[in-house]
């Protein structure tokens, strides 16, 4: 899910090179922290993500009317897609707990999507119900295989991500949830990244040293894995369904 920072600029990541290969003094990869929206997993288009909540309403709409309205709803603020443009004042501290609380998080998004009137009742909680259900997120292509590589070779994996409700059941949904071994969700950790404390605790799940740990993922939030002692790879967020690049962890996590 949404880590709330702009992605970095490309500086090659402690233990990485420019060329993205691993340096020969790299530490040795006992586990691998992935981040979850923008790494192993994308929302889905905005306007398939309009039409289905829609539906859920029991409303009809227009492909073209689908499209103005995904627009709207993007710049008013999408859970797993950009920051809103503005968060209005009362929204505030729900924004600001939005990945600590589900509460927060739920109350937080549709007060968002309701800045946007679309004429259909119901429809800013048919719209976050959306995010709630595995249909909703699409799994990169290099998803399942990297994951079962690293499963192969005895590599342990987590995943760690800011977020206001459980996605395990998208794993389990998907297939993959037999290749986590720990989830280290900031609303159960209490911490949100870039805070140093969630990665040591995903680390502590699986009993593995920071500086023998590989943090994943596609924003500066996910760099600050680096403070808690981890080496970190930045991948570049792509759409649904497009390569972002994850098969690359596999040359520096897996033994030569």
């Amino acid at each position: 899910m949404p880590d709330h920072a702009e992605p970095p600029r490309p500086i090659p990541p402690r233990g990485i090179d420019a060329a993205g290969s691993a340096q020969a003094s790299r530490r040795p990869v006992e586990a691998v922290l992935f981040d979850f929206h923008g790494t192993l997993a994308q929302v889905e288009e905005p306007r398939d993500w309009v039409l289905a909540a829609a539906a859920a309403c029991g409303a009809t709409l227009e492909r073209a009317r689908a499209t103005g309205l995904a627009d709207r709803l993007l710049t008013a603020g999408r859970a797993g897609g950009p920051l809103p443009a503005r968060v209005p004042p009362a929204l505030a501290e729900l924004w600001a707990d939005r990945d600590l609380y589900p509460h927060a998080h739920r109350g937080a998004y549709t007060g968002l999507a309701a800045t946007v009137d679309a004429g259909i009742d119901g429809l800013a909680d048919a719209l976050y119900d959306r995010v709630l259900v595995p249909e909703g997120w699409v799994p990169y292509p290099d998803t399942a295989p990297t994951l079962a590589a690293l499963r192969e070779a005895g590599v342990k994996v987590a995943v760690v991500s800011n977020i206001g409700f459980d996605i395990r059941p998208f794993f389990a949904a998907w297939g993959l949830d037999g290749l986590i071994d720990a989830y280290a969700l900031s609303y159960e950790v209490g911490r949100c990244k870039p805070d140093p404390g969630i990665f040591w605790r995903a680390c502590g799940m699986l009993g593995v040293d920071p500086e023998r740990a590989l943090m994943v993922g596609d924003t500066a939030a996910d760099a600050g894995a680096v403070r808690a002692g981890c080496a970190v790879l930045v991948l570049p967020e792509a759409e649904p369904g497009r390569p972002n690049g994850l098969g690359s962890v596999l040359g520096l996590a897996l033994p030569r």
